[in-house]
């Protein structure tokens, strides 16, 4: 009898403080597995929400910024491999560049002001502003009654 495959996503941070930052904007974990000081595991369960930052420099300056919005996927799904992310998840936005990841977290901000947790913010709202900054563009605001479209969808579909 073959073993049941780990339903969860994990996500591996790492913090060494001025060379190198992993962490996570949002996203509910379900776990957290300490493996030393500087680096730990945390595990989301499937069809979970959340941003996760990749941040690195050397002695010349930054040399990554990566910010990724994924949502995790079920034993059996198709995925999309990330560094440090296992077995990987569904992307709906990917940027790299402080400036872009930037423009994410204050968008992502803006989506908390308005009382909304990013998590269960529409994910076409994370795919369209990957879409417009892919393309310099500047992207919509999540509005409160695109919300509620998101939740009554969401609400019919399960």
């Amino acid at each position: 009898m073959s073993p049941t495959p780990d339903p969860f996503t994990h996500v591996e941070l790492t913090w060494i403080e001025k060379r190198i930052e992993h962490w996570i904007r949002f996203g509910h974990d379900v776990s957290e597995k300490i493996l030393d000081r500087r680096r730990r595991v945390l595990s989301f369960a499937p069809g979970s929400i959340l941003a996760y930052i990749r941040w690195a420099s050397n002695d010349f300056g930054t040399v990554v910024s990566r910010i990724d919005i994924l949502r995790t996927v079920h034993p059996g799904e198709p995925f999309s491999t990330v560094p440090f992310v296992r077995p990987g998840g569904e992307i709906l936005l990917r940027l790299s560049g402080w400036p872009k990841v930037e423009r994410v977290l204050r968008a992502i901000d803006a989506v908390e002001a308005l009382g909304i947790d990013p998590t269960d913010a529409a994910p076409d709202h994370w795919r369209h502003i990957h879409n417009r900054l892919i393309a310099s563009g500047e992207p919509r605001p999540y509005a409160r009654d695109q919300h509620s479209a998101w939740l009554k969808r969401r609400r019919i579909a399960s």
